[in-house]
């Protein structure tokens, strides 16, 4: 069995899970063939796994603007019927505005490509990550070489935008659709209808071995380590993190916390650091790679997570792998994973919260922060193993490609 994987952007270091994912899925013996819409930039891919992967991705838009537009000819010559049923796919959900179009007509275009590359391949099966236009295009590909398709479904953007991006339809027209958590399983349903209930299945992202045979062991410190690993975009919440960070030093804790990640809020977060007198307190480490990111996990009593939007981040995984309890915002998925026994459960956009749970982190014991590690690592090794995860999800691409076997 062949199966074609689609991102928007693919390798990068926030899409660890999806490489352990597609390393699973060859260990059962199902070829997999990477496919990006957009180039990813090497220069931001510190793991040499993720460096790996860049070199086994086919890059759609990398074939240029005219390559394309070929392609989209060579489509509607080779089978006229079909593409006018994928073009109508492509376009459907549209609004009125000049922009909506041309981005449709981009989608159609990169399908056309895409679903060139699965004839010359004879792939059986395309899987798209993320419901919004890897999902689009993999449905138009679908329909122009009627190649099954599926997608999982993360959030929060595709739950942000349901109509738009035309959820009841994609999830129609698949094969089957996968969820990372019982919440998003309920989100698909919400925007779906009953009739199609069943393709919805869930599919936890899981760790590979790398993160669930590390043992921690939290030396004393001088200065006791708080880390936050997040993309910084508006979703995670940073500024309120920082802004709860000053309130705990206002307070006479001394501590250290350090920021891993990068994104477009970058700038604005490094300049409320100086603003807030937190140069001394907290670190802006950028992209880290998945060996550098579990050296921080595993020497911080905690991992601090305030986000205002999520599906169920898998960076609260890795962290209680680890054995390193975590503070997370009680939103989407988060509770199916994480309560008082593993760490901190806080409501949403309470600065207040916030700052009374990393308190409560950094007065805790080292007995208490190993009971809520052991808690945590028993939950991730029975819910969010990559080899398992891989298998449920080989057995959905036989199904959906050989359906009566």
């Amino acid at each position: 069995m062949r199966v074609a994987y689609l991102v928007n952007r693919y390798p990068a270091s926030s899409h660890s899970f999806i490489r352990r994912e597609i390393e699973a899925v060859e260990a059962q013996g199902t070829a997999v063939s990477r496919f990006s819409i957009r180039q990813s930039r090497r220069e931001e891919l510190p793991d040499p796994r993720d460096q790996a992967e860049y070199e086994k991705t086919s890059v759609l838009l990398d074939l240029g603007g005219v390559t394309l537009f070929l392609l989209t000819l060579r489509a509607f010559a080779k089978s006229p019927g079909r593409s006018f049923s994928a073009l109508k796919i492509a376009f459907s959900k549209s609004d009125w505005n000049p922009r909506t179009w041309v981005r449709r007509a981009a989608y159609f275009a990169e399908a056309a490509a895409l679903a060139d590359k699965i004839r010359a391949q004879s792939l059986d099966h395309i899987h798209a990550h993320f419901g919004t236009n890897p999902a689009m295009v993999a449905r138009i590909a679908g329909a122009l070489t009627q190649a099954s398709y599926s997608f999982t479904a993360h959030g929060p953007d595709e739950f942000d935008a349901p109509i738009s991006l035309d959820l009841k339809g994609k999830v129609a027209d698949s094969a089957f659709c996968v969820a990372i958590s019982n919440f998003g399983r309920g989100q698909l349903m919400r925007w779906s209808a009953p009739e199609h209930w069943h393709k919805i299945q869930v599919v936890r992202c899981g760790l590979d071995s790398g993160f669930l045979r590390e043992e921690r062991d939290l030396a004393p410190v001088e200065r006791p380590q708080l880390c936050c690993v997040a993309r910084l975009s508006a979703q995670k919440g940073i500024p309120l993190l920082l802004s709860a960070v000053s309130m705990v030093k206002s307070a006479g804790y001394d501590f250290e916390l350090s920021l891993i990640g990068g994104g477009e809020m970058a700038a604005q977060i490094g300049r409320k650091i100086e603003e807030e007198g937190l140069t001394d307190t907290v670190t802006l480490a950028g992209w880290l790679s998945s060996d550098e990111v579990k050296s921080q996990l595993i020497k911080s009593r905690v991992m601090v997570l305030p986000s205002f939007a999520e599906g169920l981040p898998v960076v609260i995984m890795e962290a209680l792998a680890l054995k390193t309890p975590v503070i997370v915002t009680a939103i989407a998925g988060t509770p199916e994973l994480v309560d008082d026994e593993c760490g901190w459960l806080i409501s949403s956009g309470s600065v207040e919260k916030l700052a009374e749970a990393m308190i409560k982190a950094l007065e805790a014991s080292p007995e208490h922060l190993q009971a809520l590690g052991e808690n945590g690592r028993s939950r991730v090794l029975a819910q969010h193993d990559a080899a398992l995860n891989g298998q449920e999800l080989n057995t959905l691409f036989r199904a959906a490609v050989r359906p009566d076997d």
